[in-house]
């Protein structure tokens, strides 16, 4: 009887596939909702509903996304087909079940038991402060305690040096004797972490991400991409400026992923698609043009882009984008860092891990980035290296469409920003630190991924959002 009804469904499902389109793909469709899942497409009519796929890696000065991002489109299924569907699910073998999501693997969080690079004293003399300055110690704060007449002061400690040496330097002074490490103390009540709700929440609790009301306020931000719809709902409170480079002559890029991009780092926190730093300051330049189904921008266009950059004061760059190994755009690179002091985030690229290193992203000091799931598997097309520096989510991503509404995006495009918030937000709480400092810190707290300690797939592991901007280390 078994083997009857078993041969019974299949000759069922073969008529079914044969009848209705709506079963394919089966393994996907059988719980009663089709899901689309490209790697996003290139029209750029409307949200939700593109679906017009197609794949492929990045080409030379190409956006680093998968065409875009990747959507996922809900179809609702008919009443009949979903009935059958569920009639047929438990005689199917095991290997043809409908796949459940993968749950995202829980991220460690481990709370610092001191601020990493500060020291605190009580009594420090003005000639021993004054030597420590020298040395090349930084006066973060002093406070006159009155009802003891002492000075209490926090000092940040000289590059390279290591905390604990820090520490032993200014206990050999005459007067600082009782300095230690600026300790952390909490109350011993459970945390009531804030409620995430939107499609947007696994990706944020994967990085820890719950901002503050101020977080990345007095920093501005740039980026580099195609088009950004900045007629979009998700940019109505948004402090946003585009500036269009690109040859007029020539066809304007799509806004399916510029405008994904700015929404990410941007967007209005109470729309379908918030960004990390929705009090941030963008400037948006396009230099991207469309020839044909080529988008794409050239060496000029981006060395024009960041010149534009560094001439509105921009501090953190998000270049969504790579392409091959240039002297004159490795040259530009090389000056703003060193000279201007600019962070710049790129993208890993998505030619595959077989492919040569892609640029910008990896260049000295670039902070390159990778993309990884919500389960914290590397993104199947992302670039490898041993210049990976970081990753963060960057699968279904989930952020605004090109005219209205939200959409889920696929690439290493995606998983950039996240670095940039992280970035801008480490440098709102600590000014001082240079590209390379900045580098550190977001390295040394990563959480590692993959193999023990760096490697060419994760670089030093998932990002992770700075404390002061609410995530959780």
């Amino acid at each position: 009887m078994t083997l009857f009804l078993n041969r019974l469904a299949i000759l069922i499902l073969i008529a079914g596939l044969t009848l209705s389109p709506t079963w394919n793909p089966l393994f996907d469709h059988l719980g009663g909702t089709a899901m689309a899942d490209d790697d996003d497409d290139d029209d750029d009519d409307d949200d939700d509903d593109d679906d017009s796929g197609g794949g492929g890696g990045s080409g030379s000065g190409s956006s680093s996304s998968s065409n875009s991002g990747s959507s996922s489109r809900l179809v609702p299924p008919s009443s009949a087909s979903s009935g059958l569907r569920e009639f047929l699910a438990p005689l199917l073998p095991r290997q043809l079940q409908p796949r459940r999501p993968a749950r995202p693997a829980p991220v460690a969080v481990v709370l610092p038991d001191n601020a990493p690079d500060e020291i605190v004293t009580l009594s420090l003399s003005s000639e021993d402060l004054s030597v420590l300055l020298d040395e090349g110690y930084e006066l973060i704060s002093e406070q006159v305690l009155s009802g003891f007449d002492v000075t209490s002061r926090r000092l940040r400690i000289p590059r390279g040096l290591g905390l604990a040496d820090a520490r032993v330097r200014v206990r050999a002074l005459p007067s600082g004797q009782g300095a230690d490490f600026n300790h952390y103390y909490r109350s011993n009540q459970g945390v009531d972490e804030p409620v995430c709700e939107g499609l947007h929440c696994d990706a944020w609790r994967l990085v820890s991400w719950t901002p503050a009301g101020s977080c990345g306020a007095d920093i501005r931000l740039g980026m580099i991409d195609t088009r950004v719809n900045e007629e979009h709902q998700v940019f109505a409170t948004a402090t946003l400026s585009v500036e269009r480079l690109a040859d007029d002559a020539l066809d304007r890029s799509g806004a399916v992923h510029g405008t994904a991009v700015a929404a990410l780092l941007v967007g209005d926190g109470n729309s379908r698609s918030p960004g990390l730093l929705p009090h941030a300051e963008l400037v948006a330049v396009d230099v991207f043009s469309r020839d044909g189904a080529d988008e794409r921008t050239d060496v000029a266009g981006l060395i024009s882009g960041l010149d534009y950059l560094v001439g509105q004061n921009v501090l953190v760059i998000n270049l969504s984008l790579a392409g091959p190994a240039n002297a004159v755009l490795e040259e530009l690179v090389r000056r703003m860092i060193d000279e201007r002091g600019t962070i710049l985030v790129a993208a890993a690229g998505n030619a595959g891990p077989h492919s040569e290193p892609l640029y910008p992203a990896a260049y000295e000091n670039v902070i390159a980035v990778t993309a990884v799931t919500l389960d914290g598997r590397v993104y199947r097309r992302a670039v490898q290296g041993a210049h990976i520096n970081l990753a963060a989510p960057g699968v279904e991503v989930w952020s605004a469409a090109s005219v209205s509404g939200a959409r889920w995006h696929t690439g290493t495009s995606f998983a950039a920003p996240f670095v940039t918030a992280a970035a801008a937000a480490l440098l709102q709480s600590q000014p001082e630190l240079t590209p390379a400092g900045v580098l550190d810190v977001l390295t040394e707290r990563a959480s590692d991924l993959g193999d023990p300690g760096p490697d060419q797939v994760f670089g030093h592991g998932l990002v992770a959002m700075p404390l002061r901007c609410g995530g959780q280390l």
